[in-house]
């Protein structure tokens, strides 16, 4: 653990420290509760496993350095950042900015990276009771990061608060495309209602989709929590582990990560299995949450599901589709969901009905004439990503009004 230092901000004490030891749980998840997006992935539960699994390590890539802000004892800003030695795992590609770096005979590795890891999913990554917190917080990351000597600092998939204090800091910013699914305006009550809001080609694909599922025997069921059995984690873990090996990848995360989410979070977890007759063939694991506030559209309470892991052992048209989108999405609408993310990249979601939405990361580049070079790139990939957003919207699969 480094030696406590004084910021610039008066009284407050900054800490880096290799763990979350020093910090208690609900001091950490209380002050994530404050924030505008606090996902499950920046709960301490979820950033402790990640490390204590091995999942996010030094080995891995992963080497985290924990930032803490006190004033008087209590926690007013709090951040998990990593050291990495490689790209992996981000989702916000920059192996582009590393070969520029590798063929001008300067390291690009290791550089910061601000993020859960392993985790597309766009949220607060700076907790922070108020703005001037967030601010000596940033502040306070950059500054490590020049002692240090890293190339950059990278926060990715941010959300707007952050990104704000990141764009009033002088970072660049990022942006890139997901896909979500919403149901806010008039909540859905059953599926065929939220499918009769589609253009009838789009509606026609679902069903025919979902038919094929159907025809070939399988069938679901869903558990969700403590309700979630032993046999069920073992059975999931075994067809991620499955399919990622079959794409030529070792798995990001272990079975004992999962051990760890099943004991400190299980209340942020649904399963999806797929049966055929009584054979388990195929699972998908969604996270979930309810955030209790009436700062966003004007709700006490917004439910939030997001799409995150899947494996089957059998290969059945469709499978993929029914399990990881339109199983969550009917869950959804029955228990009054008003959101479900379905991660990153992926344009094939949009015929699955969920809509392109812009996320944004921001970025410190060390090297001026490096920063010089990326800022002019990305200018010119924003101007891509709007083209790229103008034409999904202008393939829309819902029906436009008055249709």
């Amino acid at each position: 653990m480094s030696e406590p230092e004084k910021s610039n901000a008066p009284d407050y004490v900054i800490q880096v420290n290799d763990s979350l030891h020093n910090i208690r749980a609900n001091d950490w998840n209380a002050l994530l509760a404050l924030q505008t997006v606090p996902t499950p992935f920046m709960r301490y539960e979820y950033l402790n496993s990640m490390q204590q699994s091995g999942c996010a390590s030094t080995q891995t890539g992963w080497t985290a350095r924990y930032f803490s802000i006190w004033l008087n004892d209590q926690l007013q800003a709090a951040s998990a950042l990593y050291i990495k030695t490689n790209s992996y795992g981000e989702y916000v590609f920059d192996h582009a900015w590393a070969n520029a770096y590798h063929q001008h005979g300067l390291p690009y590795y290791p550089k910061a990276t601000i993020a859960p890891p392993f985790t597309p999913v766009p949220g607060t990554r700076l907790l922070a009771r108020d703005a001037t917190a967030k601010s000596t917080l940033l502040e306070s990351m950059i500054s490590w990061c020049e002692e240090q000597n890293l190339s950059s600092m990278h926060l990715l998939f941010g959300s707007d608060g952050d990104i704000n204090v990141c764009q009033t800091a002088g970072l660049m910013l990022r942006h890139t495309v997901q896909f979500h699914w919403t149901n806010n305006e008039k909540p859905f009550t059953h599926f065929d209602e939220f499918l009769m809001t589609l253009t009838q080609e789009k509606r026609k694909k679902i069903r025919q989709e979902r038919r094929k599922v159907a025809n070939a025997g399988v069938t679901f069921r869903s558990a969700l929590g403590k309700e979630i059995p032993d046999s069920d984690w073992d059975f999931f873990y075994q067809c991620y582990e499955r399919t990622y090996w079959e794409h030529g990848n070792a798995p990001y995360l272990s079975r004992d990560f999962f051990r760890m989410m099943q004991q400190t979070m299980p209340e942020n977890w649904l399963l999806f299995t797929a049966m055929r007759g009584d054979q388990a063939i195929a699972t998908s694991l969604i996270a979930v949450q309810a955030i209790n506030t009436k700062a966003i559209a004007k709700k006490d309470t917004i439910k939030i599901a997001y799409g995150r892991y899947w494996g089957a052992l059998e290969s059945i048209d469709c499978l993929h589709f029914e399990a990881c989108y339109y199983q969550a999405i009917e869950w959804c609408i029955q228990r009054g969901y008003h959101r479900f993310e379905g991660g990153a990249q992926g344009e094939h979601k949009m015929a699955r009905a969920l809509l392109p939405v812009k996320a944004t990361s921001a970025h410190w580049i060390a090297h001026p004439e490096f920063a010089k070079a990326i800022q002019h790139f990305l200018k010119r990939e924003e101007s891509g990503v709007e083209y790229y957003l103008d034409d999904l919207h202008s393939r829309s699969p819902v029906k436009k009004a008055g249709s």
